[in-house]
């Protein structure tokens, strides 16, 4: 079988897929599968791989991720059968339109993996753009799509809330477990947020709960660390002006040695985001030996169930009240926390499992068979 993987970005910048798409593709590779990865230019080339070819962007705004180039060769690939399966990653730009078009066009199965767009949260943030593209461009591009692929239950959700029946992969993004490192002993504690600097994110509301609990924990220190998106970050020092915050450090995007570092340094995690298809950064953040705090917009109750952290309900006062608590643990239980998080990583969410399980859906789409067990058609 040949499969053609199609994101507009891996790029670091681009947070989430820059590092899920690209490992899932080498999980399939190491599954036997043959993979193609399909993406813009604006990739960092040390990201490249051999499967992995990018495409320049053409005439238009940059943020459409208008390709000619991309789609003659997607329609090629398709039309000449070379293709079994294309997997669409994302939506409302144009790669994610031409990957339904050229199965239409071709013999190439479409699955469509939403990452997060079609939360209520993501569908309000410009709504009427994304009302028109829809419209004009996106909604046939997925119609008839052959399979989904939701990475948790909200995710499930959220297609069939669109009115799509068609059958649905739920199966988890996978992790890369780092080798163990023990937290160094040191006085300060430190309280990290490592994603995009976005509104979705719920940083806003991590500010507001700061400004509760700074004065009684005055051996944590907040850390943000990030890459800015469309100015939100101007937003935030502002806010964080305003609420006269202290010991707050905004530390900009991170990667690599540095970004693994910021993971096992920290002594707890926050993710108060208002939507999450997964969350990456929390599963990174666990596979580091880190417990995290995490919103109920992102799919995280296995938090509580394997004791590894907090799954709390949105807002600033639920915040408050999960950091009162949190920061006030003893740095010994949380180290225990972290190290049960490792182990859950360890144990569910290993890539080479992904790749199977997602090789059999492939498989199953094309050649028929016995349902794989990530499959839903209710």
């Amino acid at each position: 079988m040949r499969v053609i993987h199609v994101v507009p970005r891996i790029s670091e910048e681009a947070s989430g897929p820059s590092y899920s798409v690209l490992r899932l593709c080498e999980s399939l590779i190491e599954s036997g599968m043959d993979t193609r990865l399909a993406t813009l230019d604006d990739t960092n080339k040390q990201a490249q791989r051999p499967f992995h070819t990018t495409f320049p962007y053409g005439i238009g705004p940059r943020r459409l991720g208008r390709s000619p180039g991309m789609k003659q060769w997607l329609d090629l690939e398709a039309a000449s059968g070379q293709a079994d399966v294309v997997h669409n990653h994302s939506l409302w730009m144009m790669p994610n339109v031409y990957a339904g078009r050229a199965c239409r066009s071709g013999r190439g199965r479409l699955v469509v993996s939403p990452r997060g767009t079609l939360s209520p949260v993501a569908l309000r943030i410009n709504s009427a753009e994304k009302k028109i593209f829809w419209r004009l461009l996106q909604a046939s591009a997925v119609r008839d799509a052959a399979c989904f692929h939701a990475t948790a239950d909200s995710e499930y959700a959220d297609i069939r809330r669109m009115g799509f029946r068609q059958p649905i992969c739920v199966l988890p993004n996978g992790v890369d477990v780092p080798s163990y490192d023990a937290r160094p002993a040191e006085s300060r504690k430190q309280l990290l947020f490592l994603g995009r600097i976005h509104q979705i994110k719920g940083i806003d509301n991590l500010l507001r709960a700061w400004a509760r609990v700074q004065t009684r924990f005055g051996d944590w220190d907040l850390q943000i660390a990030g890459p800015d998106s469309r100015g939100y970050l101007a937003t935030l020092q502002a806010l964080a002006s305003k609420l006269q915050l202290r010991r707050v450090s905004f530390r900009g995007p991170l990667f690599g040695r540095d970004k693994l570092h910021a993971y096992r340094y920290a002594s707890l995690f926050v993710l108060p985001s208002h939507s999450e298809n997964f969350g990456m950064t929390v599963a990174e953040a666990l596979a580091a030996g880190t417990p995290a705090v995490v919103s109920k917009g992102a799919p995280w109750g296995g938090l509580e169930t394997n004791a590894a952290g907090w799954w709390i309900d949105r807002g600033v006062e639920p915040l408050v009240a999960c950091l009162e608590e949190a920061l006030a643990t003893p740095s010994a239980h949380l180290s225990e926390m972290g190290r049960a998080g490792r182990e859950w990583m360890i144990r569910d969410l290993s890539w080479s499992a992904i790749g199977a399980e997602l090789s059999a859906v492939y498989r199953w789409l094309s050649e028929g068979g016995q349902t794989p067990p990530s499959v839903r058609l209710d």
